[in-house]
């Protein structure tokens, strides 16, 4: 299947978001991808909470998930929304960082709240606590596409093997690592990483990032590394994106899943162990 990744540069806006957002779909679609790959925070990339509390919504009041899911019906396609910051009825206020897969009628065929909350110091300069403002989810997902099985996770779970490994293990040959990268780590970390995720449970590794400098109408901006990425079950980079915001296309072939997995079948040499 053809698939396509949108490398987009999101506003604190929604609404503007949306209609870059659908132009994109309906180009995509028109030069045959099958499958759409969208970034995190698709509707919205704010650093001001308070912003975010007067324009966030609730999954089911949506407008990008509702749009979207009028286009997959539409343009008979699937998409993977990467994620949409959307509003919980959690008590203390707290976000959902939350990825859908959209098929083809317009139905939500998998929804995955990101699990591991991005709270570090990259500098001085550069501080995040997603925990404050997202609750994180606790539940991995996998989904059956026509692309083949797709397993989900969003940007700072890149960084832990184990939940790819299990993914793999429930049967995923398509891993999603949607992302908002930082530019510093992005440089130093997100190649290999991506990479090795790939190499580790010989699936495809797909991953469509936020990009470029997020000017603010409220609150501080905020940069993002780009590169959106599809690395090959056996390692290979597949496509880069680079900086600017745009359409990346990929002929997925799942024999390669298979043909890495007999070369190296190390999914099923997982050994117990005591210890350390």
């Amino acid at each position: 299947m053809r698939i396509a990744l949108l490398q987009i540069t999101s506003s604190d806006q929604p609404s503007e978001n949306l209609t870059t957002v659908e132009g994109m779909i309906r180009t995509a679609a028109a030069q045959g991808a099958g499958f759409i790959f969208t970034p995190e925070v698709t509707n919205i990339v704010s650093m001001s909470r308070k912003h975010q509390v007067s324009v966030l919504c609730h999954e089911g009041d949506d407008p990008m998930l509702a749009r979207v899911r009028g286009l997959c019906s539409e343009l008979g396609v699937w998409v993977s929304l990467g994620s949409l910051a959307l509003k919980t009825e959690d008590t203390d206020g707290r976000f959902a960082n939350r990825s859908f897969v959209i098929d083809d009628k317009g139905e939500i065929a998998a929804r995955y709240d990101k699990i591991h909350m991005f709270d570090v110091d990259v500098s001085p300069e550069e501080i995040y606590r997603e925990s404050d403002g997202y609750r994180p989810g606790a539940v991995a997902t996998t989904v059956p596409t026509p692309a083949g099985t797709v397993g989900l996770s969003i940007c700072y779970d890149l960084r832990f093997p184990h939940l790819h490994r299990a993914l793999a293990k429930s049967g995923a040959q398509i891993l999603t690592v949607p992302a908002a990268f930082s530019p510093v780590t992005g440089a130093a970390h997100w190649e290999v990483l991506l990479r090795a995720r790939a190499i580790e449970t010989g699936c495809f590794v797909v991953a469509a990032a936020q990009t470029g400098r997020h000017d603010a109408t409220v609150g501080k901006s905020r940069q993002t590394y780009g590169h959106s990425m599809v690395i090959a079950p056996w390692g290979e980079v597949l496509a880069d994106a680079g900086t600017d915001c745009g359409i990346t296309y990929v002929d997925l072939d799942l024999s390669m899943v298979d043909k890495a997995r007999r070369q190296v079948p190390a999914l099923g040499h997982d050994r117990e162990f005591d210890g350390p």
